[in-house]
C-alpha cells in the first residue's frame, strides 16, 4: 500500500450541536485494528436515521458527530487477522460494522442480534468522511453487476426490507402486501416483485398509485380507507410495515388469511392496540426485525445484481451535504438521497 493510504486523521462533515448545519470536521481514528479494514469513501447514503442522530432525537449522539451508514468505498489497508478481502476491493458498511463474532448470536449467523454490536453511528464517525473502518465480515463485497453509485441505500434501507423475506421464509406464491412508499417501501416492491410474490402497495398518497405499479406493485390500496381495507380482509400472507406513521392496525391485521404474519421494519411512533383473541383464533402473528446478517446482506446482493434491483436516488455531491439533508427533511427525496464523495 501506498504511504498515501496511511492516513492518521480522518475529515468528514459534523453536526456539532441537535439540528446544526454540518461542518468539516477532523478526528484522529488511532490505530487499525487487527480485524478492520479502512475503506476510502466513495458514495454514501443520507437516511432518516441519520438525521434522526444529527437531531439528537435518539438521545444517543455525541457530538461533533459524523454521520453517514450507507458506505460504498473501496479498502485501501486491512488488519493483520482480516480474511476473504483485499486491497482495492469495492465494499459496502451499513447500520453496523462490527460484532464480537463469538457469542450465540453471532456464531449461528445472527451478527445484528449480537449484544456486542457496533453501530457504525451509535457511539462512533461514520461515513460522512473520506475514510470509514469496520469489522472485516461487516464490509460486504460489491457485486460486480451493481452500479456503486446507486447501491449505498442497499446496506441499510436494502438490507431492512430483505431481512424478513428470509427470516420469515416468504415465498414467490404468497401474497404479500407492503405499507408505506418511500425510501424503504420502494425497495421492498421490487424486491417482491422480483421473488416472484403477488405485490399490494398500501400507500396513504392517492399520486403514489401509478409509481407503485411501476416500482413492481400489482394493486394498490389506499391506507387510510377502511372500506378498501375490509374489501381485501382475509387475503393476504405477510404484510410488511416500512410506514413510520399510526394506521388502523386492527384492519391491517384483518388483511391477513390464517397463519398470517405482519412484520414491522418501520418504526411507528404509537403502540399497536391488537387484542390477542384477534392473533389466537387463526394463528395470526406479530413482529419486528432489524437489518439481516452479513450473510444476509451478501445473498440480498446477490439477488439484486441478478435482477438489476437498485434503489432510485438522487445524487449531491459530499460538499452540498446540507442541501441534501434539507431535502430529506422536507419529505421531497424521491426515494433515496446518495452523496458523491468525489465531488
Amino acid at each position: 500500500m501506498s504511504d498515501a493510504a496511511e492516513l492518521t486523521t480522518f475529515t468528514g462533515w459534523a453536526a456539532v450541536a441537535p439540528g446544526a448545519p454540518l461542518e468539516r470536521h477532523s478526528y484522529i481514528p488511532g490505530p487499525l485494528a487487527d480485524e478492520e479494514v479502512e475503506v476510502a469513501v466513495e458514495y454514501c447514503g443520507v437516511c432518516h436515521s441519520d438525521q434522526s442522530m444529527i437531531d439528537n432525537e435518539w438521545g444517543l449522539t455525541r457530538y461533533p458527530f459524523i454521520p453517514g451508514h450507507e458506505v460504498v468505498g473501496s479498502i485501501v489497508r486491512m488488519g493483520s487477522q482480516v480474511r476473504g478481502l483485499k486491497l482495492g476491493q469495492r465494499v459496502g458498511i451499513g447500520w453496523y460494522k462490527g460484532s464480537c463474532m463469538h457469542c450465540g448470536s453471532c456464531i449461528e449467523g445472527s451478527h445484528q442480534m449480537c449484544n456486542a454490536i457496533k453501530p457504525t453511528i451509535i457511539g462512533s464517525n461514520g461515513g460522512f468522511a473520506d475514510r470509514l473502518r469496520s469489522h472485516w465480515a461487516w464490509a460486504i463485497p460489491l457485486p460486480d453487476g451493481l452500479d456503486p453509485a446507486l447501491a449505498g441505500p442497499l446496506f441499510c434501507a436494502g438490507s431492512t426490507v430483505f431481512n424478513p423475506l428470509v427470516e420469515f421464509d416468504v415465498k414467490p406464491t404468497d401474497r404479500v402486501g407492503v405499507v408505506g412508499i418511500g425510501g424503504l417501501g420502494h425497495l421492498a416492491l421490487r424486491f417482491l416483485n422480483a421473488w416472484g410474490s403477488e405485490v399490494t402497495a398500501f400507500t396513504s398518497s392517492l399520486s403514489k398509485q401509478d409509481e407503485a405499479r411501476r416500482l413492481g406493485a400489482h394493486k394498490v390500496v389506499p391506507s387510510t380507507d377502511s372500506a378498501a381495507l375490509a374489501a381485501i380482509a382475509n387475503t393476504l400472507d405477510f404484510l410488511l410495515v416500512t410506514a413510520n406513521a399510526d394506521l388502523d392496525w386492527p384492519a391491517m391485521l384483518g388483511t391477513l388469511r390464517r397463519k398470517g404474519h405482519l412484520n414491522f421494519v418501520g418504526v411507528v411512533p404509537g403502540a399497536i392496540p391488537v387484542h390477542v383473541f384477534n392473533l389466537l383464533r387463526q394463528q395470526k402473528s406479530l413482529s419486528a426485525s432489524p437489518v439481516g446478517s452479513p450473510a444476509t446482506m451478501a445473498t440480498m446482493l446477490e439477488f439484486c445484481a441478478r435482477h438489476q434491483i437498485l434503489p432510485q436516488v438522487e445524487h449531491f455531491p459530499m460538499s452540498r451535504i446540507n442541501d441534501a439533508i434539507d431535502h430529506l427533511r422536507s419529505g421531497k427525496a424521491r426515494y433515496r438521497v446518495v452523496l458523491d464523495a468525489s465531488s
